[in-house]
């Protein structure tokens, strides 16, 4: 399906067909997997729909960059060898030494600790603000300096919610682009790119992948300017995603629809029960009526996500040993998966930030809600609570 076809289409028609059409000699209707390093020219310079070497270009990720435009509605996408790896790229193509960044007071560790211990040295300046506070955001911009605004929303640990199109304008008016980390929501339950951000960051070993097999990253942009700096960088840094990465990439892309339906009933059955119980003292959804970024979070997602963070009453001990007791959701760090895992944020993702103002409470667990039965995940919480209470 070309581009121009793919914008005529609803999401899960894009999903399976964007990035791809039957192979012409055999008929087949999923990409190969072309495992292959460089390829036969046609005379010198006689490269073949432009591909010379895997590094620049190989017709498996061409696929996946292509399915990931698509799906953000964006101009054009590409595929690393994981999240990180999209971010490090993407501050060396649009900053220099000198510059300065906006980034979350809640971000991800990884994301953090690139900043703050690679990027810093490097010599690029970075202020910590609430994305939920717009206010907040423009008053942490220097003016001339600031070339990225970064937000991820809904943030991870804790849930909290950027308005797009607010930040956008806020970025703008300051002459800088605007990032927004979408792994959280996914490309199914929000398009950033259509509200105003610039650049839409993925790590595609979590919802997009699904299947916690693979390890990956994303950029797709809405500017073919931004898109030349971005596509230098990322044949000059090389830091890639394989033909095999992107196959199982694409491959979980195109049922992402019907997962992100699951994980968003499980984790609206679990966040309400969980709501309810003595044993917890807080719920972070921003699928409840309570969470301060809820209204926001409905104008802009289509659901809620798959993320549900709580913190235990009885204290960090009490969150650790929980993490031990529950049976079907496994005790590991990612999410995005088919199952559903547990994990503490403060001791585990977040670990990078413990002493800094980004670092997350102690009695915080962190849920990637599956897509099992969602009755057996609520006894498994409630008989792993009771444990912790007993």
């Amino acid at each position: 399906m070309s581009s121009e076809q793919s914008g005529k289409h609803g999401f899960e028609t894009r999903a399976i067909h964007a990035g791809y059409e039957p192979d012409p000699t055999t008929g087949a209707v999923i990409p190969p997997i072309y495992a292959t390093s460089t390829y036969k020219q046609d005379g010198v310079g006689g490269m073949r729909n432009g591909y010379e070497y895997s590094r620049s270009g190989n017709p498996t990720r061409t696929a996946l960059e292509a399915n990931l435009a698509a799906l953000e509605e964006g101009e054009r996408g590409f595929a690393f060898a994981s999240g990180l790896a999209a971010e490090d790229t993407l501050l060396r193509a649009l900053a220099r030494p000198g510059d300065h960044v906006v980034i979350p007071d809640d971000a991800y560790g990884g994301t953090y600790r690139l900043v703050d211990k690679v990027a810093r040295p490097w010599g690029l300046e970075h202020t910590p603000a609430p994305v939920s506070d717009v206010d907040a955001v423009r008053a942490a911009i220097r003016p001339g300096a600031t070339k990225l605004v970064w937000v991820e929303t809904p943030t991870n640990p804790l849930l909290s919610i950027g308005d797009i199109e607010a930040l956008a304008g806020v970025a703008h008016e300051a002459g800088a682009l605007l990032v927004v980390d979408n792994t959280f929501a996914s490309s199914y339950l929000q398009q950033p790119l259509t509200l105003g951000a610039d650049v839409v960051v993925h790590s595609t070993t979590k919802y997009a992948g699904g299947h916690s097999d693979v390890v990956g990253g994303a950029l797709v942009v809405r500017d073919l300017e931004v898109a030349e700096q971005v596509a230098f960088f990322q044949n000059s840094i090389g830091g890639v995603a394989g033909p095999f990465d992107s196959w199982l990439v694409l491959r979980g892309l195109r049922t992402l629809a019907l997962r992100m339906e699951r994980h968003c009933d499980n984790a609206e059955l679990v966040a309400a029960h969980l709501a309810a119980h003595p044993a917890v003292a807080e719920v972070i959804y921003p699928g409840l009526e309570s969470h301060p970024g809820h209204a926001v979070a409905a104008r802009q997602m289509k659901r809620f996500g798959g993320i549900v963070s709580f913190r235990v009453a009885a204290g960090e001990q009490a969150a650790l040993d929980l993490c031990a007791a529950t049976e079907l959701f496994t005790l590991g760090e990612s999410l995005g998966g088919v199952e559903s895992l547990i994990e503490h944020p403060g001791r585990m993702t977040h670990a990078s930030v413990a002493g800094t103002e980004l670092e997350v409470p102690g009695d915080l667990v962190r849920l990637s809600v599956g897509i099992e039965t969602g009755a057996d995940l609520v006894a498994d919480l409630d008989q792993a609570l009771e444990r912790v209470a007993g």
